[in-house]
């Protein structure tokens, strides 16, 4: 009789292969990102009943930390499994540990958000345990990966060195009760080495990461991120239909915010973005970063439609111009950010920044018919027409240019 095999046994982290075929996200990747679908949801929400309470500034200081450290961390964990996945028992195990530090770091959000706004001594503790809890796992992985892929050992070492010093400095963050000055200060080194860090360790020796399995891990948190835009749609109808019935003005919400959410997804998949990863590795840093800015506009044009259901509720402090800037001004930084993207990874298109343009004016036009007395549900109309001219101007033009650019990457990358 043979001995029985636990079906995820050992594995050697030895390095995968970055041309394999067929690679696509594991179950356990997609169970890893829900619990960042969740610490979205929680950032929005905080993000939107700040900007409702018109508590502005605290709430752009709470959302951006909060996103840098929810986003940096999902994307030192996907392009590490990109490289050195086994999923093994020991993998497995250490993955579920830095989804514990994700929750950790959701509870801490709400204490954080407050704090901040309410202008007393920052309470991130809990958020940056969380965080911690995170990094420490993944210095265990990169520690793991040195001692069994000898080839890039070094590599592997210096993430997991410059990881662990940025750690003492977080329990240094924790320990020290702090005003948002001082928070600022502690943390902006803390952030500006954890992001150096990749560049620093992959100066010689590159970690195997594949560039389509990259490309489909970065669509699929885009998506859920997205989540955030379809449930502020139904917060805003919610609020609407308990407010005044069912009307007009309802069907143009409904439409609008379902409409800018479906918009934002096509213009992210304009960019072929596993083929122009493949065809450009050296500028993986570019895309890599680009896409915090990416994941959070997204993000806050979710907690934007939020406010403008508090605002339909009669819960907001601001005014009707405020409330159209909470959904324009991310969806500008979302389009611009892609557009720029969209230049470094496949080519520079002029049309693009015209088109850029016109959406950053309309956006601008929206806000200022608001603020004039315009209604709140034709500013939103006007804001996803921005993104619905790009579309349909790059349908009909920037397909047959992205397709010769596309070919020539190939061709480039085949003769290598």
């Amino acid at each position: 009789m043979s001995k029985n095999r636990i079906s995820h046994a050992f594995s050697k982290m030895g390095g995968r292969d970055p041309q394999e075929k067929g690679r696509v996200s594991t179950p356990l990747e997609l169970f890893f990102d829900l619990t960042f679908a969740i610490s979205f949801g929680v950032a929005a929400a905080q993000f939107a009943a700040a900007l409702a309470d018109g508590h502005v500034g605290a709430g752009l200081i709470g959302f951006s930390f909060a996103m840098v450290a929810v986003v940096w961390a999902w994307i030192n964990f996907s392009w590490f499994a990109s490289a050195y996945d086994t999923d093994d028992w020991i993998f497995r195990l250490v993955t579920m540990v830095q989804m514990v530090g994700v929750l950790i770091l959701v509870m801490g959000l709400e204490p954080m958000f407050a704090s901040i706004a309410a202008g007393e001594h920052v309470d991130n503790r809990v958020m940056v345990l969380g965080y911690v809890v995170m990094r420490v796992a993944l210095v265990f992985q990169w520690l793991r990966a040195a001692k069994q892929d000898p080839l890039r050992r070094d590599t592997c070492l210096r993430y997991a060195k410059y990881l662990t010093l940025a750690q003492l400095g977080w329990v240094a963050v924790i320990i020290v009760e702090t005003s948002v000055p001082v928070m600022f200060l502690m943390a902006a080194p803390l952030f500006i080495l954890e992001m150096s860090t990749p560049a620093i360790a992959e100066r010689k020796a590159k970690t195997p990461w594949h560039a389509h399995h990259i490309a489909e891990r970065y669509s699929l948190l885009a998506i859920i991120a997205l989540g955030e835009c379809l449930l502020g749609t139904v917060e805003a109808l919610r609020a609407l239909v308990a407010v005044s019935g069912w009307t007009l003005d309802t069907a143009v919400v409904g439409l609008a915010g379902t409409g800018l959410a479906f918009a934002m997804w096509w213009l992210y998949f304009i960019l072929p973005s596993g083929q122009a990863l493949h065809g450009r590795r050296n500028r993986s840093f570019v895309f890599g970063y680009a896409h915090m800015l990416i994941f959070a506009s997204i993000a806050a044009t979710g907690a934007g439609l939020h406010v403008m259901a508090y605002y339909l509720e009669g819960r907001t402090v601001i005014g009707e111009g405020a409330v159209v800037a909470a959904v324009a001004v991310p969806v500008v930084i979302f389009a611009l950010t892609l557009t720029v993207l969209y230049a470094v990874m496949v080519e520079v298109e002029p049309l693009h920044f015209w088109l850029g343009g016109l959406l950053l004016a309309l956006s601008a036009g929206a806000v200022s018919l608001a603020a004039a007395g315009a209604p709140v549900a034709v500013c939103l109309v006007l804001i996803v027409v921005g993104p619905a001219v790009m579309i349909v101007v790059d349908e009909n033009v920037g397909d047959r240019r992205r397709q010769a650019v596309m070919q020539r990457l190939a061709a480039g990358s085949a003769e290598d």
